[in-house]
């Protein structure tokens, strides 16, 4: 078992260096669009599903609530946590649905979309990047190697190169966490 434990670490030691070397830019230039939306009056709007659901709730409330410092609450939602209008969606319009209709009432020009997928394939996640790019939200995706394509339908993305779930989603609340600190010491 120790060993095991031994490989499990090093594969996720061995994803974060592959994310420094292939998303250093791609990760400063996230940092730079949210703060400029933030600066300006804009929200950090979150959305994924399962562990990306949870990961986009986990980062909204680290900027409204705090993340390393007491100050001022950051605008920032997850589109995951009204059950309300995710169930009345998804009856009425369908699950692709659930995410494009809510940007579509909540989002303005200002506003940055954060969208977390590990595959890249999610339908609603797709439907939630076009409904930005009609509304002239910019938009970020967070994937792995299979949403390469996804990814080049945004202004910005992080794409980890695995195909592994657990090591995706690991490589992409580092990056959610290192967008919340950068985002508390650049503004406060």
């Amino acid at each position: 078992m120790k060993n095991k434990i031994i490989n499990l670490i090093e594969k996720s030691i061995l994803t974060k260096e592959k994310l420094i070397a292939l998303n250093l830019y791609d990760i400063e230039k996230i940092v730079k669009l949210c703060i400029k939306s933030l600066r300006h009056g804009g929200k950090v709007i979150f959305c994924g599903n399962g562990g990306s659901a949870a990961d986009s709730q986990h980062l909204a409330t680290e900027l409204v609530v705090r993340f390393k410092k007491n100050r001022k609450s950051l605008s920032a939602i997850a589109l995951t946590t009204n059950t309300s209008a995710l169930t009345a969606i998804g009856n009425d319009f369908g699950f692709d649905a659930i995410f494009s209709r809510q940007l579509e009432a909540l989002a303005n020009k200002k506003d940055i979309l954060v969208a977390i997928t590990t595959s890249g394939k999610s339908k609603n996640i797709v439907e939630v990047i076009k409904k930005a790019k009609q509304l002239g939200v910019q938009s970020i995706l967070f994937t792995g190697a299979k949403g390469k394509a996804l990814a080049k339908k945004c202004t910005a993305a992080i794409v980890v190169p695995e195909k592994d779930t657990a090591l995706i989603q690991e490589a992409h609340i580092c990056v959610g966490h290192i967008l919340c600190e950068l985002i508390e010491e650049e503004i406060f």
